[in-house]
C-alpha cells in the first residue's frame, strides 16, 4: 500500500514509539514530577549590604526549612546568583552591587551552599539569560531532566519574575512559594506573585503546604 500524502504531495511520517515501550509507560514519565528548586539572589548586598532590604531576613527560615527537605529527599538545588562586572546595564539603574569576587556576590552564611549544588551566575535579572541553567536543568534526574521549578529568593518583581518568564517559555511547570520570596515593598511583592501567576500560568502556595507534598 503507498504511503499517504500530504496536500504538497510529500510522505506524511507516522511517529511510532520504540519497540518495546508502550504508550501508556511514555504518558507515565511524562507527568512525573521532577523537581528543581531555584535561589535566586540571596547574597550579602541583598540581605546585608548595598541593596539590603529589611523584608530579606524574614524569608530566610522558610527558605532554610525548603531547603533541607529538598536535600532529604535529592531534589537539586540552583544557587542563581548575580557575579556582576563594572559595565553591566543592570549597574545604570541600581548601582555597583553583588561585583565578581567580592563578599557582596557571596551567598548569605545562613544558606550556605552544599557541594552537591549548583552554582549559576548571572550577570542580568533573568536566571537563564546567558547562563548554563537550562542545560543544567536538562542534565539532572540521570538525563531525564527537571520538569518543574520551584522558584525561591528576591526580589520577586524582579529577578524572581525575570527567571519565572524563563522557565514560562521553556516549558517548565513553576511553584512558587509566596512566603520564600520576597520584594522591597509588599506592594512590589504581591504585584510580581500576580503577575508572575496571570502570565506565566505559576501556582503560588505556602512553603508549609509545599513541606507537606514534599514529604
Amino acid at each position: 500500500m503507498d504511503n499517504p500524502t500530504h496536500a504538497t504531495g510529500l510522505p506524511i511520517t507516522k511517529r511510532i514509539p520504540p519497540a518495546g515501550r508502550k504508550i501508556s509507560q511514555q504518558v507515565g514519565q511524562r507527568h512525573e514530577t521532577r523537581y528543581a528548586v531555584l535561589v535566586n539572589d540571596m547574597l550579602n548586598d541583598f540581605v546585608h549590604g548595598k541593596l539590603r532590604s529589611n523584608r530579606a531576613s524574614h524569608i530566610i527560615p522558610k527558605l532554610k526549612a525548603l531547603l533541607e527537605a529538598a536535600r532529604k529527599k535529592d531534589i537539586p538545588i540552583f544557587y542563581c546568583n548575580d557575579e556582576h562586572e563594572i559595565f553591566d546595564p543592570e549597574l545604570k539603574i541600581w548601582g555597583p552591587h553583588a561585583i565578581k569576587f567580592t563578599p557582596g556576590s557571596e551567598v548569605i552564611h545562613e544558606l550556605e551552599p552544599r557541594s552537591t549544588d549548583f552554582m549559576v551566575p548571572k550577570r542580568s535579572y533573568g536566571s537563564f539569560d546567558n547562563t548554563n541553567l537550562y542545560e543544567l536543568l536538562r542534565s539532572v534526574y540521570e538525563g531525564r531532566g527537571a520538569n518543574t521549578l520551584i522558584i525561591t529568593g528576591i526580589h520577586t518583581h524582579i529577578c524572581v519574575k525575570h527567571t519565572a518568564y524563563g522557565g514560562f517559555i521553556r516549558g517548565f511547570n513553576m511553584i512558587i512559594p509566596e512566603d520564600s520570596v520576597t520584594a522591597f515593598t509588599e506592594e512590589n511583592h504581591k504585584s510580581g506573585l500576580q503577575y508572575i501567576k496571570e502570565n506565566y500560568g505559576a501556582t503560588i502556595k505556602r512553603t508549609s503546604t509545599l513541606l507537606s507534598e514534599l514529604k
